[in-house]
């Protein structure tokens, strides 16, 4: 397992600390009991104008992300996203890192975080970010988003989408 170096701020300078205060603030806009994985990345995708978009569960054994559901990922690709180890991959390193994981343009330059396959998703911006459990000690799921054109996620949308990753912790955070 590659160690992983604790730092207190995202590259876009703002506290880990201060995206876990407002991932910890209970504000849920679904139906957690019969939630509708497409209706809500949907949702998603067009609040953020992306194309694609995964959600991933962390598995029992809390080292690896199983794939929930996804919008515009070729077919090609679903077995290697269906599980991903912690470190692994766009959505593997915001699971291990515990922070938002971006890449500008997927298409020119992997980042040293995705695999090569990634770029058969013809996907250039793409962000991922971390599930947090209620108390925020676990990562408990990955919810990643990508766009057909390059782009620099903005601190306020890694924000946003952190935000918008609680709506999933309810039914995600069955193992605490």
């Amino acid at each position: 397992m590659n160690s992983v170096r604790e730092n207190k701020t995202l590259s876009c300078g703002i506290d880990k600390k201060k995206i876990q205060k407002i991932c910890g603030v209970k504000k849920f806009c679904y139906d957690h009991r019969a939630m509708n994985h497409q209706l809500w990345l949907e949702d998603v995708l067009k609040e953020f104008q992306c194309q694609t978009g995964t959600i991933h569960r962390t598995a029992p054994d809390g080292q690896h992300l199983s794939l929930v559901f996804q919008i515009g990922v070729p077919e090609i690709l679903l077995d290697k996203i269906s599980y991903i180890p912690f470190g692994k991959g766009i959505a593997g390193a915001a699971a291990e890192k515990r922070e938002p994981i971006e890449l500008c343009n997927l298409q020119q330059d992997l980042g040293g975080v995705a695999r090569p396959d990634a770029r058969k998703t013809n996907v250039s911006g793409s962000l991922a970010v971390p599930i947090f459990s209620a108390d925020s000690t676990r990562v408990i799921g990955v919810v990643g988003v990508g766009m057909m054109s390059a782009h620099d996620f903005t601190c306020e949308e890694k924000l946003r989408l952190s935000q918008k990753s609680i709506e999933l912790r309810e039914e995600f955070d069955t193992q605490g």
